[in-house]
């Protein structure tokens, strides 16, 4: 599968001088890797934004620098907190003949039955899996299919997530991944009834009472 090629600059402008090319309409960004030295780089901001939209920790890019060409990971964006904007891009380099540990984002799939039948209530264990491949065989996702959990408490276990080729999953085989949960159960609301408050007993001694008590 041909790789979606990003094109690059070196950058010398660092500092405050950074915001004068966000302002030109580039991007800044930074190649580093274990074979190759830390090196700021710039990119056209609309073109990156367009091919960077979508990708995850695991999308593999080959990155063109002056000629030169590197597979890549993308390892950080950040945003304008206010505008969504690219601010700054991290890649890494990788080699094609050396194995990386990486985490690919888990997507599910299907309606399960528990849900449909039971209201039961889906509830994600985990959102990615750590997983041991040549960056050329690395999925930008996988893919876990819920369609077969039929009952309340059924649930998916790493050791039931389905890789495909040479990648390895790394992560304890009994870790849950997804497990369906009964509805919370509605709060009920008793009305409590007050008893309406006794009045009290009031006893009064009448004028002829008081009198005999007085004489004795």
């Amino acid at each position: 599968m041909e790789r979606t090629v990003i094109e690059a600059t070196r950058r010398t402008a660092i500092g405050k001088k950074v915001e004068a090319l966000r302002r030109a309409g580039k991007l800044p960004a930074v190649l580093y890797g274990t074979h190759i030295q830390a090196t700021p780089i710039t990119l056209e901001l609309r073109e990156s934004s367009r091919i960077l939209a979508s990708t995850t920790s695991s999308s593999l890019f080959n990155l063109n620098l002056d000629g030169v060409v590197h597979a890549v990971l993308v390892r950080e964006k950040q945003r304008d907190f206010i505008t969504g904007i690219l601010q700054h891009v991290d890649f890494q380099t990788v080699s094609l003949t050396e194995k990386i540990r990486t985490s690919v984002r888990i997507v599910f799939t299907g309606l399960a039955p528990a849900v449909k039948d039971f209201n039961g209530v889906v509830v994600n264990g985990a959102g990615e899996v750590e997983v041991e491949c040549f960056p050329q065989d690395l999925p930008e996702k996988i893919l876990v299919d819920i369609s077969n959990l039929n009952k309340i408490g059924d649930g998916i276990y790493m050791r039931d997530v389905k890789v495909e080729g040479n990648v390895v999953i790394l992560q304890n085989p009994d870790e849950m991944v997804v497990i369906i949960t009964a509805p919370a159960a509605e709060e009920v609301v008793e009305e409590v009834v007050v008893p309406a408050a006794e009045e009290p007993e009031i006893i009064e001694k009448g004028k002829k009472e008081e009198e005999e008590e007085a004489e004795e």
